[in-house]
C-alpha cells in the first residue's frame, strides 16, 4: 500500500537564534489545502547524536545516568548520550566522560529521528558491552564537563522497571527511551 504525502512546507522564518539552538516558524499547506503554522527547534551545529545502551556483561546490569536538566527543573534518568559528530565511535567517549566506564561497540542503529514533532535532532543508538572484570572498569571515574551534574546508576536488567517506577515516585523524571526499552519489553512478555 502506497502512502501518499500531501502536506508540504510553503515558507519558513527564524523567530529566535541563540548560541546553540534556533526557533523557526514554518507555514505549511495541509492535506485539505488550508495553511498551518508549525513551530520547531533546530540545532545550529547539526550533527548526529549518540545514545549509549551499555550493559555490564558479567553482572547483567545496565548503565543509566541521573542528570540534572534545567529545561525540566529537575533530574532525569536516561541513557548516556551526546552529540556524536556523525561518528558512532563517539559513543565510547560519551560513556567514558559521563560514567567512567570503557566498553566495546557491539551494534549501531541507523540514523534515527528523536523528537521530530519539535526538533530536528537525529541520533544513533549504540549498544556497548562493558566488561566489568576489566581492571579499567573496577573503579570508574567520570570526566564531566563544567556544569554537568551526572550520577551513575547500575541497574539489574530484570529489575529496571521497578527501579524506574521507584525513581519516579521520588520525583525523578524518566526519559522516554528508557520506557521504550523496559516498558515495551515487559509488555511483550505478556503478549
Amino acid at each position: 500500500m502506497a502512502i501518499i504525502a500531501s502536506m508540504k512546507n510553503i515558507s519558513e522564518r527564524t523567530v529566535y537564534e541563540g548560541q546553540w539552538l534556533s526557533v523557526h516558524e514554518t507555514l505549511c499547506e495541509g492535506r485539505d489545502g488550508k495553511e498551518i503554522v508549525w513551530e520547531s527547534i533546530r540545532r545550529k551545529k547539526s550533527s548526529v547524536g549518540v545514545v549509549v545502551l551499555a550493559r555490564l556483561i558479567h553482572s547483567n546490569q545496565i548503565i543509566l545516568i541521573k542528570q540534572y536538566r534545567p529545561a525540566i527543573g529537575g533530574y532525569i534518568l536516561a541513557l548516556p548520550a551526546g552529540l556524536g559528530f556523525n561518528d558512532p565511535a563517539h559513543a565510547l567517549v560519551e560513556l567514558k566522560e559521563e560514567t567512567g566506564y570503557v566498553g566495546k561497540i557491539v551494534s549501531v542503529s541507523p540514523v534515527l529521528k528523536t523528537g521530530a514533532s519539535l526538533i530536528d535532532d537525529s541520533a544513533r543508538i549504540i549498544c556497548v558491552d562493558v566488561d566489568d572484570h576489566d581492571p579499567l572498569n573496577q573503579n570508574p571515574v567520570q570526566e564531566l564537563e563544567p556544569g554537568e551534574d551526572i550520577l551513575v546508576c547500575l541497574v539489574k536488567i530484570d529489575q529496571a522497571m521497578e527501579f524506574l517506577l521507584e525513581q519516579q515516585k521520588q520525583g525523578v523524571h524518566i526519559a522516554a527511551n528508557l520506557w521504550y526499552i523496559f516498558g515495551i519489553s515487559s509488555w511483550l512478555k505478556h503478549v
